[in-house]
């Protein structure tokens, strides 16, 4: 199956390679690209203490942008959503590390079931905010750091071109930001029968929340926020 791919490059490469072994044609259009504060990362865990929340593997790679070990604040408990950002914060030093099966909702419950002091979250704009909203409700207080921003990729009419011919046969989306702009892109819209009959697979219902009505049955949401949940929808 020919599968577009619509995360920003580094990650795109390696979900292709998933792909590829998973039997599949991945084809690689970024439509967003990470924008790392490494020092705003280190500077959070510099003035604070206790547990640190991710949601997102880019705020690890944000604190590897800063260039400064983490080493002094190994010990600190690490709660994040998905074992892919888990992994991440192991790769790079963090002894304490547990993941959330869910969202952001779901990782604050996590939190909360365990840890009652204030929470460092390294978060990433735009976001959804259901981390912190959930948190707030369960009494969590939550010191919001944003560390890295997703911005629109360079739109290229070249490879928007080779992309879509031949047309694929599913689209995955992994954030409402990078649906959007999918959706509004002049290629999508100027040839519209090939999207009528791809399957759009999205990691969330609030990404699914950008897609048109009218493709509705032709969409599908992984059962859990995460990629093999995702790619298991192929």
């Amino acid at each position: 199956m020919r599968v577009l791919v619509t995360r920003p490059q580094h990650s795109g490469e390696r979900t292709a390679k998933t792909l590829r072994d998973m039997g599949h044609e991945p084809v690689l259009l970024p439509l967003s690209q990470p924008m790392h504060d490494g020092k705003a990362a280190m500077d959070a865990l510099a003035r604070s203490d206790g547990p640190i929340a991710i949601t997102s593997t880019e705020a690890v790679h944000a604190l590897s942008s800063s260039g400064t070990d983490v080493k002094p604040y190994r010990l600190r408990p690490v709660f994040a959503v998905g074992k892919a950002s888990a992994n991440a914060a192991k790769a790079i030093g963090f002894a304490s590390v547990l993941a959330s099966a869910g969202d952001g909702a779901q990782l604050a419950e996590l939190i909360a079931g365990q840890i009652r002091e204030p929470v460092t979250y390294l978060a990433g704009s735009p976001r959804a905010e259901t981390f912190e909203l959930k948190a707030q409700a369960l009494g969590l207080k939550v010191d919001i750091v944003e560390c890295y921003r997703m911005l629109p990729a360079e739109s290229d009419p070249d490879a928007l071109l080779k992309a879509l011919i031949p047309p694929p046969e599913a689209v995955l989306l992994y954030s409402r930001q990078t649906a959007e702009r999918f959706f509004s892109l002049a290629g999508t819209q100027s040839e519209p029968a090939w999207i009528d009959q791809a399957l759009i697979l999205c990691l969330s219902k609030a990404v699914a929340a950008a897609v048109p009505a009218s493709l509705g049955r032709n969409l599908r949401i992984a059962a859990l926020p995460d990629e093999r949940s995702l790619l298991s929808l192929l």
